[in-house]
């Protein structure tokens, strides 16, 4: 897989620039000349700051190790530096006098072994002053401290230019080391790795790995073929686990797996060297040539980094039998390729290290930690994350790791990618802030592809809740004259946008028709307490009678009035728009006032509710200034009709109202409702009648004819029109009945002989008017009437049907007279009991029928003032006045009262000499057993025995 190169330029304050402009504008050249797609870097570059750049302005770094919470850098002058990971020196040990080659740490990070050319190898104690000197004589190459160094009786292994593979251990007792050769007469150690129980070196014969739990050999691995010397182009090791190990020397990259048993190797590939020892061998998983010389080498993953030096042209046509290329100053910048176990290039980034030009492939160094924490301290990377990749140079010290969802989402920027960045910012990569900064160049991108709407769309979700990126792009929009694609999507709360911003958006809506649909129905949705409506107002009225105005700016502009409260300003729009909600806005805002000159618009939009609304109100608009307005109306109506409904419905509320239009009211109901005319002109009295009768001969209205003819006085003509032209007798009856003239009876008998189904017709329907013998005596001889038998069978039958009805009417009369008589003589025998003063103010009764008397209270008084006008207020038989202080009284309907004492006495008297018993005949006849139904008037029942 082939990508194009990138250079990447990283700069000594930390920040990552991924070129300068020059290299960015090659790239892009090359990009479209190959018409390959852009693949993202997977490494992100910083140069170590802190104290390093001083000290390589002194000094020149020759070797670097990681640890775990540490980095360690070895420089030409012997001098060891511990630097934290973001340079800062946190000590520095002056261990040798020239050149470190190599630099190791221990698993735990406590102890620190170096070696240099001047032949000594020097471990330190990072944490305490303990410090272990070496001296060989020969320049030492390589070391490697035992993973457990401490625990492990302080052991580690070194070699150099003397070929030898020593393993040195600290005595028991007796102090001193142990010093044993592994290997020997194989040339110079070239380089040196310590994983668990696995010692790995390289010489100039190959690789080898010795297992150093048995002490047994595993496996040797030839050096490659047509590289240069080791010297030159030195061979690089590094322990991706505990059993891979991955070789890179000169042009060649190869993996190594230990494996345990007899099965196949990794991915598949057989084993093809044969191990050493029965327990232990190794396989070459992976083997691969590349077109660099390898300067570094190190696990990414699955992956490999790889630090490659580019070699010349010249350099490239030679055998690799000599060293070093011949010119000085003009090599290439180093690169980093990162690739799979089969040579598949994923990316590929070019370094602009300082001096870059003057450097072999051996002067550079690659380094990584891949531990699974770090320490938090000085805030390096936190727990679990990428590791990292530190590429030295002598005077440059670049720190390479994997790139973020940051540095993604950056990437994704600059390449235009604003879309995939705005989704990956959404999914929840990269810090919420970066939403604010992808969103602004986004819209940004937009604005300048002119994709206006889409970035309006786009606006909620970017600018979220901040008022002031609102109004900025708010007004962003309005300068680039698109502010309507955005209207439809300004929040007008959370966050709500100062007033400005609205009145902005609205004014620019009234600009154009296209947008007044969108103006009227953001003024209805938005709250009027946003913005003033004047500044809208303003600019919309300019435009009332240019060709800009439409019906939807109208409409805008009358609810803006109700915003302003100019509601008789909305109600001369509203009613030229003939809006339905009219008649509610002239309700709610009592605008009765203002619709005078609106009366035809508002007929035209809804006559009913209109007619309903000048008659409850034509105290204010007078029915004459209506009618002046639909009379003289130029607009495209039924003028005369919206007239008749006016005055139609005037009428049936008050039919002197319109008195004065009562002529015209005539001529429309002639027009339009013709079956109104009879109950108006038997209820008006306000019209001409000739002009009436004109109108209807014209109609040929026989009915309202015949009515005017009668209201004229001409009752003949009337009577003649009925029979001739309707021919209805019934109504020609009803006619002269109406007139109460026995003439016209004569003159009706008179026409109707001349026809004669009408005299059949007569004769049907004058029973009970006139004397059916009498027409028939007036009947000619030998004419001849259609069905007069049957007739006349009727006129027996119904005359005898009413003498019937008559006969027990006057039955039922009679009977209903005597009842009543009878009733009322009951009724006028009975005395009516009238306490004293005091009794009736306290509200007493002196018996049972005291109820009775307070019922008839008002009948009563009535009775008691006939009395003393008859009787003089005397009892009629002791003629003592009758307000006597209490004493009860006894009043008759007969108008006669008297003392009760002096009642009852009298009919005793009256019983005794009648000798009666008082069971018989005392009673009314209606059963009553009180004492007052058994009194009676002593005078009337003397006066009738």
């Amino acid at each position: 897989m082939s990508t194009a190169r990138r250079d990447h330029l990283p700069h000594e304050n930390g920040a990552y620039s991924d070129g300068d402009d020059e290299r960015e504008e090659e790239e892009e050249d090359g990009d479209e000349g190959d018409g390959e797609e852009v693949e993202e870097p997977r490494l992100k570059y910083q140069r170590l700051g802190g104290s390093v750049p001083t000290i390589l302005s002194t000094d020149a770094a020759a070797a670097i190790a990681v640890a775990e919470r540490m980095v360690a850098l070895g420089t030409h002058n012997g001098t060891l530096h511990i630097l934290d990971f973001q340079g800062n020196q946190v000590k520095e040990i002056a261990a040798h006098t020239a050149t470190i080659n190599d630099i190791s740490f221990d698993a735990d990070g406590e102890y620190i072994g170096s070696c240099s050319d001047d032949g000594t190898v020097v471990i330190s104690s990072l944490f305490t002053d303990e410090k272990l000197k070496f001296e060989y004589h020969r320049p030492m190459k390589a070391i490697a401290l035992d993973p457990d160094y401490s625990r492990n009786y302080r052991r580690f292994a070194t070699g150099g230019l003397a070929g030898q593979v020593l393993v040195l251990t600290k005595r028991t007792w007796g102090g001193g080391y142990n010093k044993k050769v592994l290997r020997d007469g194989e040339g110079p150690i070239h380089a040196m790795k310590w994983r668990t129980d696995l010692l790995a070196w390289a010489n100039d014969a190959g690789v080898k790995v010795h297992d150093m739990k048995t002490d047994k050999g595993i496996a040797f691995i030839e050096r490659p073929k047509g590289i240069p010397r080791p010297e030159f182009l030195v061979p690089h090791l590094v322990w991706q686990d505990d059993t891979v190990l991955v070789i890179g020397w000169g042009t060649s990259v190869k993996i190594a797996a230990i494996c345990t048993d007899l099965s196949q190797g990794l991915n598949g590939i057989q084993r093809t060297i044969t191990a050493a020892s029965s327990e232990k061998y190794v396989d070459i998983v992976g083997s691969f040539q590349t077109g660099y010389h390898i300067s570094g080498i190190a696990p990414f993953g699955d992956l490999l980094v790889v630090l490659a030096y580019i070699p010349d042209e010249d350099d490239k046509d030679k055998k690799f039998s000599t060293s070093v290329p011949s010119r000085q100053g003009t090599a290439q910048r180093p690169e980093i390729h990162l690739v799979s176990w089969k040579n598949d290039e994923l990316t590929t980034d070019a370094l602009p290290i300082h001096g870059y030009e003057h450097y072999k492939a051996k002067d550079y160094a690659l380094a990584h930690a891949p531990f699974s924490g770090s320490s938090n301290a000085g805030g390096q990377w936190a727990a679990g994350d990428e590791p990292l990749y530190y590429i030295v140079s002598p005077k440059d010290i670049v720190v390479a790791k994997p790139r973020d969802a940051e540095d993604h989402i950056a990437w994704l920027l600059q390449h235009g990618w604003h879309e995939k960045a705005l989704a990956a910012v959404e999914a929840g990569q990269g810090r919420t802030e970066l939403l604010d900064e992808v969103g602004s160049r986004y819209l940004d991108h937009l604005i300048i592809e002119r994709k206006y709407a889409e970035a309006a769309q786009l606006c909620p979700k970017l600018l979220r809740g901040s008022p002031s990126a609102w109004e900025r792009w708010v007004f962003h929009f309005a300068h680039l004259r698109q502010l309507p694609v955005l209207v439809p999507y300004i929040p007008t709360d959370n966050p709500q946008l100062s007033d400005t911003a609205y009145e902005v958006a609205l004014v620019a809506l009234t600009t154009n028709p296209s947008f007044h649909e969108l103006l009227l129905t953001t003024v209805k949705n938005w709250p009027s307490t946003l913005y003033s409506a004047s500044p809208v107002i303003s600019a919309i009225e300019p435009q009332l009678n240019s060709s800009s105005m439409t019906d939807r700016l109208k409409e805008a502009l009358a609810e803006l009035y109700v915003i302003n409260n100019q509601y008789e300003k909305a109600l001369n729009l509203y009613a030229e728009l003939l809006k339905p909600e009219v008649f509610e806005f002239i309700e709610k805002y009592n605008l009765h006032d203002a619709i005078h000159d609106k009366v035809v618009n508002l007929m035209i939009l809804d006559s009913k509710r209109t007619v309903h609304l000048l008659i409850q109100h034509r105290d204010i608009i007078p029915p004459y200034e209506v009618v002046e307005q639909l009379l003289h109306t130029s607009k495209n109506c039924d003028k005369r009709y919206l007239l008749h409904l006016y005055l139609h419905g005037l009428f049936e509320i008050d039919i002197h109202a319109g008195k004065d239009f009562h002529d015209m009211q005539v001529e429309l109901y002639a027009d339009y409702e013709p079956r109104m005319l009879l109950p108006f002109l038997r209820t008006s009295q306000h019209y001409r009648l000739d002009r009436a009768y004109e109108i209807f001969a014209q109609k040929e209205l026989v009915k309202e004819q015949v009515f005017v003819l009668g209201r004229m006085g001409n009752a003949k003509e009337a009577l003649s029109t009925i029979i001739n032209k309707l021919e209805d007798i019934q109504e020609a009856v009803e006619f002269v009945m109406e007139q109460h003239d026995d003439e016209l009876w004569e003159e009706l008998i008179r026409q109707c002989l001349q026809k004669p189904e009408m005299v059949g017709m007569l004769l049907e329907h004058t029973v009970g008017n006139l004397d059916p013998l009498y027409i028939v005596s007036l009947v000619p001889d030998g004419l001849e009437i259609p069905r007069l038998r049957d007739r006349l069978v009727k006129i027996v039958t119904d005359y005898r049907t009413e003498t019937s009805l008559r006969n027990g009417c006057n039955d039922i009369l009679k009977a209903d007279c005597v009842n009543l008589l009878v009733k009322y003589y009951h009724e006028a025998r009975r005395g009516v009991y009238m306490v004293s003063m005091d009794e009736e103010a306290h509200g007493n009764r002196a018996d049972d029928g005291s109820s009775r008397a307070s019922e008839r209270s008002t009948s009563v008084r009535a009775l008691d003032i006939k009395s003393r006008t008859r009787c003089g207020a005397r009892c009629c038989l002791c003629f003592d006045p009758l307000p006597i202080q209490d004493i009860s009284v006894i009043v008759f309907y007969c108008c006669h009262a008297y003392h009760l004492s002096c009642l009852e006495g009298g009919l005793d008297l009256m019983k005794s000499n009648s000798n009666q018993d008082s069971d018989n005949g005392s009673d009314d006849d209606d059963g009553s057993p009180s004492a007052e139904s058994r009194m009676r008037c002593v005078l009337c029942t003397t006066a009738a025995a």
